[in-house]
């Protein structure tokens, strides 16, 4: 999982506005669905289908301003295998195992593939993003600028659709990049250089949060997931918290072993990482210690606040100790029983 999630996540990617091609296919290099689902069986990456029709204005738009951002379509050509599909077409379309012929020889009629996934919604531009194994679809259908497409790419790549609905994601992913002045609680956090000290002198829990610079949803889980103000208060009583770059160079003695960077499935991370992580690295990985320092838990992928609240006081207050995950998060989504019945 770990080399997959890097080879997806190439760059940490910064997107630009405006119109930069007039080019009627932007700057993406398009595919068709065979040669799509050809090279995934090489290698894996999610699907994104763009559902269009000749006659569609807004298509021919998306085209020259968002699929012609420069730096956008280089993260979709790197992360993704783009698929430009006419959603009127009249040829058969071989899908995932199954063939989809077109509805009619009428003119503007929709194709049965296009049904499939738009059902009578036959609204245009319309995207499906699907992931390599064709486990998840999202739909999003209209113009997409820069700004709303980029979210749920990051949403795709980095498997943030294993733990939370796209409009969570989404709402902290703009409050990590764009909202400035939206309000978080202050997280205490720890130095992992210094995170013996510190447990040495007041004894606690401590969460470690590992991470690259090349991963945008660990930017996203920094910013927003334990700062939340639901949250925030909680934590800091409870954990020590360590923010871990997982590409740092330095070499760290933890618990009286030496760990430090050095290739792990091609790629550089720090060995660290793969202790904290016992040995279940993804990036983000969310990485739970007892009082001695030791991991009881590891929660891959991204991780929303409201995600990992009833985890965090599972483990915080614990009750892990005594009660099984499913009865605690049983007790914890009832609603409490306010008062008894009169007799």
């Amino acid at each position: 999982m770990l080399r997959k999630l890097i080879a997806y996540s190439v760059c940490f990617f910064i997107f630009m506005g405006g119109a930069f091609s007039q080019n009627e296919n932007g700057l993406v290099n398009w595919l068709t669905f065979k040669e799509a689902q050809e090279k995934n069986k090489v290698s894996a990456k999610p699907f994104l289908i763009d559902f269009y029709t000749d006659w569609c204005g807004w298509c021919k738009h998306m085209m020259r301003t968002t699929y012609s951002n420069p730096n956008l379509a280089a993260y979709i050509n790197a992360n993704f295998y783009p698929v430009k599909f006419n959603a009127e077409t009249k040829d058969t379309v071989e899908y995932n195992g199954k063939v989809y012929k077109p509805l009619s020889k009428e003119p503007k009629t929709p194709h049965e593939l296009t049904v499939k996934f738009l059902g009578n919604n036959l609204s245009y531009p319309s995207t499906i993003f699907v992931t390599n194994n064709f486990e998840f679809n999202l739909l999003s259908q209209g113009y997409l600028d820069d700004k709303k497409i980029e979210p749920i790419l990051v949403f795709m790549v980095e498997n943030a659709w294993r733990t939370t609905v796209f409009d969570e994601f989404n709402r902290h992913f703009n409050h990590t990049f764009y909202d400035t002045v939206f309000k978080k609680a202050p997280i205490k956090l720890t130095g992992i250089k210094d995170l013996e000290k510190a447990n040495k002198k007041k004894p606690k829990k401590t969460i470690v949060l590992i991470g690259a610079e090349f991963s945008n949803t660990w930017k996203v889980m920094t910013k927003t997931t334990l700062a939340d103000t639901s949250l925030g208060d909680y934590v800091n009583k409870t954990y020590n918290v360590v923010y871990f770059n997982a590409e740092m160079t330095d070499t760290l003695v933890f618990q009286n072993e030496k760990f430090f960077k050095t290739p792990i499935s091609n790629y550089p991370l720090h060995t660290l990482a793969l202790k904290l992580s016992n040995n279940r690295l993804t990036l983000p990985a969310l990485c739970i210690l007892d009082e001695k320092l030791t991991t009881i838990e590891v929660l891959n992928f991204y991780q929303s606040p409201e995600q990992i609240k009833p985890a965090l006081i599972y483990f915080g207050s614990n009750a892990y100790k005594t009660k099984a995950w499913k009865d605690f998060i049983s007790e914890y989504t009832q609603p409490k029983t306010k008062a008894k019945n009169k007799k």
